[in-house]
C-alpha cells in the first residue's frame, strides 16, 4: 500500500510584522503538514506570539503571505480565520466563567440555526433538533476529556488545568480543520500535562487532526511533536525534529546565550 504524502496545511511565506520602530517578525517562513504536531519555539522575544496572532487574524502583517488550505487568509479578521476552520486557543484560558461547563461548549459550534431569528421563530423543529444533536455531541467530548462530571459546574470553579483542558474541548467542538495552542502546558500540573499531551496525540491519530503549539516545554515537544519550527529575533532559525534541533549550534546559541540568527554573518 502506496503511504499517504502529508501536503502542507498551513504556509507561512516572508512574515513580517513592525511596532513603531521595533520589528517584531522579519520574514518568518515555514509549513505545517495536514495531520501533524508542529510545535513553535524560540527564546522569550523570538516573535512566537507574534506569529500567531498574525496567522490568527488578531494582528495585520505588514508583508508576507499566509495560505490555509489553499486560501490566501492573509489579513482575514479572527472570526473569518475561525469559519476557515482554523481554530485557536490562548496563553491565558479565555472561558465563559458565569456558564457551566457544558454551556461553555454548546456556544462553540460556528455555525447554529438558532442564531438566527428567522430560524429561532419559524423553524424550531429544526433548531430544537440541531441543539440535541450539539448537546449529545458536546457530552461526548466532556467525556473523552475527563470532564463529563463536571458538565454542570460553572467554569470559573475549574482549576487551573481544567480549564485549560475545557478550552481545548471547546475547540474540538467548533470541528476545526487546525489547531493553534498558545503555550497549553502553562503554569499547570505535570499530571495535566501529560493528560493534555495524550488527547492532542489521540485527535492526530484518531481523527487526523493538525496542530501549531507555542510551547517552551521542550520535553513535551521532544516527545509529542513530528516537526519543530524554532523563531529567533522575528525569523526563522531552524526546523527539524527537537533531537536534530539540541546538535544545531545556532539553535543552542539561541536558547542558552542569546544568540541570533546568522551569528556571525550580516544580517
Amino acid at each position: 500500500m502506496t503511504e499517504r504524502v502529508q501536503q502542507p496545511i498551513l504556509s507561512v511565506v516572508g512574515l513580517e510584522k513592525a511596532f513603531g520602530g521595533v520589528q517584531a517578525v522579519q520574514g518568518a517562513e515555514f509549513e505545517v503538514l495536514e495531520g501533524s504536531i508542529t510545535a513553535l519555539i524560540g527564546p522569550n522575544g523570538a516573535g512566537k506570539s507574534t506569529v500567531v496572532n498574525l496567522i490568527a487574524g488578531a494582528l495585520r502583517p505588514d508583508a508576507g503571505k499566509i495560505r490555509f488550505r489553499n486560501n490566501d487568509i492573509t489579513g482575514y479578521k479572527p472570526h473569518q480565520v475561525a469559519r476557515n476552520g482554523l481554530i485557536r486557543t490562548f496563553q491565558i484560558s479565555r472561558e465563559y466563567p458565569a456558564m457551566t461547563v457544558l454551556e461553555n461548549l454548546m456556544v462553540s459550534p460556528l455555525t447554529q440555526t438558532g442564531e438566527h431569528l428567522f430560524s429561532a421563530l419559524f423553524r424550531r423543529k429544526r433548531y430544537q433538533g440541531q441543539e440535541r444533536e450539539f448537546v449529545e455531541k458536546a457530552l461526548h467530548i466532556l467525556d473523552e476529556f475527563g470532564l463529563y462530571e463536571m458538565r454542570n459546574e460553572y467554569a470559573r470553579n475549574l482549576s487551573g488545568g481544567q480549564k485549560r483542558l475545557l478550552e481545548l474541548a471547546r475547540a474540538v467542538m467548533a470541528e476545526p480543520k487546525m489547531l493553534i495552542l498558545d503555550e497549553p502546558m502553562a503554569g499547570i500540573n505535570p499530571a495535566l500535562i501529560s493528560r493534555i499531551g495524550e488527547h492532542m496525540l489521540r485527535l492526530k491519530e484518531e481523527s487526523g487532526y493538525t496542530f501549531l503549539m507555542v510551547e517552551h516545554n521542550l520535553d513535551v515537544v521532544e516527545r509529542i511533536c513530528d516537526h519543530v519550527v524554532v523563531l529567533a529575533v522575528g525569523r526563522t532559525l531552524a526546523q527539524g525534529t527537537m533531537s536534530e534541533l539540541r546538535q544545531d549550534a545556532e539553535v543552542v546559541s539561541a536558547y542558552l546565550t542569546g544568540g541570533s540568527v546568522g551569528a556571525g554573518t550580516k544580517g
